[in-house]
């Protein structure tokens, strides 16, 4: 299982899919250890109910059915599907509506979905989930990519109130892939995730969802920085060192 999990962590985010289905085969007595543990590029299906998309992940999903955040039906239709309580239903339908501002002002378009549940504890959790396809053919404003994608799923844990504190733990994944070809830039492909986790204890007063929603944005701002740095900083760094630009070049060349 350690050495599966060491190889999902290696794998370009756009061939998990291919390579935890051929892990599923080889040990199919660790398919709920990897099904739980591996992150996929999120999916996307539309809620025929309300006409929206909505994005499929193992917190809304029960057998081959998914929950809509929408609509709160399967699809397909699921009789004895789990469903959360009321009070945390009204939470959700709320943060959908507060995320999708949020998903517009940051990612200029995309989809994003809320799902929110009861654990053990006398807590609750709630996943955040967002896709941008940021391809030519994509739902982007941009579209400079032959292929492109960025998937973030943000999980938290809130605990029971005491003393009008909660204790919040966000676990956040962000996969990213992107293709270009064309003249000026030629064939690249670039693809890998990133994971990182915060705890904080939080006043109430202001609502879970304010708090949740600060913790996320504070853990998004650091998680594009560390991409850009290392993903894209060392890789500049590598390019420019094999392969230096033509007026770097000149200026090395003795004089004739």
């Amino acid at each position: 299982m350690e050495a599966a999990m060491g190889l999902m962590r290696r794998i370009p985010p756009k061939h998990s899919e291919t390579a935890l289905s051929a892990l599923l085969s080889l040990m199919p007595e660790h398919s709920s250890d990897l099904l739980s543990q591996v992150d996929q590029p999120l999916q996307v299906l539309c809620d025929v109910d309300c006409g929206k998309e909505f994005i499929l992940c193992e917190y809304n999903r029960d057998a081959d059915s998914y929950r809509s955040p929408w609509s709160n039906k399967y699809h397909p239709p699921l009789e004895d599907g789990p469903y959360p309580f009321p009070e945390l239903r009204k939470l959700e339908i709320e943060a959908n509506e507060v995320f999708a501002i949020y998903r517009d002002q940051y990612y200029e378009g995309g989809i994003s979905s809320v799902y929110m549940w009861e654990d053990e504890n006398e807590g609750f959790v709630a996943c955040f989930l967002i896709k941008k396809d940021g391809s030519r053919t994509g739902h982007g404003r941009r579209g400079y990519l032959q292929e492109g994608a960025w998937d973030a799923v943000h999980v938290i844990e809130v605990g029971p109130e005491e003393e009008g504190m909660a204790h919040y733990c966000l676990t956040s994944t962000v996969m990213l892939s992107l293709t270009t070809n064309n003249e000026s830039s030629g064939t690249f492909n670039l693809s890998g995730s990133i994971r990182r986790q915060m705890n904080m204890d939080l006043s109430v007063a202001d609502g879970h969802l304010c708090n949740m929603g600060k913790m996320i944005e504070e853990m998004e701002g650091k998680m594009r920085n560390s991409l850009d740095q290392v993903y894209f900083g060392k890789t500049k760094e590598m390019v420019c060192t094999l392969r230096p630009p033509a007026e770097l070049v000149q200026t090395r060349l003795p004089d004739s």
